[in-house]
């Protein structure tokens, strides 16, 4: 189920014994957090709540306190989070997670206990024995997949309890600014209220002036320039990611996987794939699908082709030669507006 599904259920009186939580959506899982947390008296919280990362404690030490007793109390919390050893991924740690015990547990998971494990990853690998165990047992929120339909009822719902409005073009822009995330559109809300107090509406004129601009987004107005050959306006907005200490050549990484992005998109779109199914295709935020296929629109295959290659080209260089990375991406923009 989503997230605003699980909000509707959920069961204070009769919550289930385990939840998986998946996905990456910071502001989410924080939210489901405090439900969790709310279900345990606040004088009982410091002696049965507990909380453990994957990456720095065993997952034993997580299932002893999960059968234990709660005390002096009706209920136990225990939070499990970032549990790699659930995907492919492969983590530096000192910890070596065996997964005996936690496949123990799920057969027979304790009922004075809630175990909530926090999966902050777009899937897990379930080819594996604990993954398919955990998943047979679990009542499962999918937190990542979010549209953006879903992402604007969210920030207009959070601005409504604070007792202010939002503009729709003001959202829209947000929506632009953040790249879509969900969590940094929550995290610019407070100084947005601030700002607005005595409104209480959210305007763009504001959302403009006080929301931070993502790397993603300065990135994106990069390529449009580059794709309209307005070399000035290209050479600011890179100038404004080295004063942002972002790397020359993570800049030219990123700008690579932009135009990689938009070549996918405008073949795959040629080939019937639609905005939702071009997102799980290619694995990217939704909201980034949609500024994809309102670019290509604009360009030639042949356009976004050569500037691909030429920053493919330029990332060579920058990793093979002494010469500036800087004026090495200068070089690549004049030659392909030479074209």
């Amino acid at each position: 189920m989503d997230f605003s599904k699980f909000k509707k259920q959920f069961d204070k009186e009769h919550p289930a014994t385990v939840y998986l939580i998946l996905g990456d959506q910071e502001y989410l899982a924080q939210q489901i957090k405090d439900m969790f947390v709310d279900l345990i008296p606040e004088e009982e919280r410091s002696m049965n709540i507990g909380n453990y990362d994957m990456e720095d404690v065993a997952v034993s030490a997580a299932v002893e306190d999960a059968i234990s007793v709660p005390f002096f109390g009706e209920r136990r919390l225990v939070m499990i989070n970032r549990p790699y050893f659930l995907t492919g991924k492969k983590v530096k740690t000192k910890v070596d997670q065996t997964t005996d015990d936690f496949e123990d547990y799920l057969k027979h998971p304790e009922q004075s206990t809630i175990m909530v494990i926090f999966a902050p990853y777009e899937k897990l690998d379930s080819r594996k024995k604990i993954t398919k165990a955990l998943k047979k047992v679990a009542t499962t929120v999918e937190i990542g997949k979010l549209r953006e339909a879903e992402i604007k009822h969210l920030v207009t719902e959070r601005v409504t309890s604070q007792g202010f409005k939002i503009n729709p073009d003001a959202l829209d822009r947000m929506m632009q600014l953040t790249g879509g995330k969900l969590t940094s559109m929550m995290g610019e809300l407070p100084k947005l209220c601030l700002y607005n107090n005595d409104t209480k509406v959210i305007n763009i004129d504001s959302v403009n002036g006080l929301v931070s601009r993502s790397m993603e987004q300065n990135v994106f107005d990069l390529v449009n320039m580059v794709l309209k050959k307005n070399a000035k306006q290209s050479m600011d907005i890179y100038q404004q990611l080295l004063l942002e200490n972002n790397e020359p050549i993570r800049i030219n990484a990123v700008l690579v996987q932009q135009f990689r992005l938009l070549l996918q998109v405008m073949i795959l779109q040629k080939h019937g794939y639609s905005q939702g199914n071009l997102a799980s295709a290619l694995k990217v935020h939704p909201y980034r699908v949609k500024l994809a296929m309102q670019t290509v629109r604009q360009f030639k295959y042949d356009q976004l082709r050569d500037a691909y290659i030429g920053l493919i080209e330029t990332e060579k260089e920058m990793k093979s030669t002494s010469r500036s990375p800087e004026l090495l991406f200068e070089l690549f923009v004049l030659k392909f507006m030479k074209h």
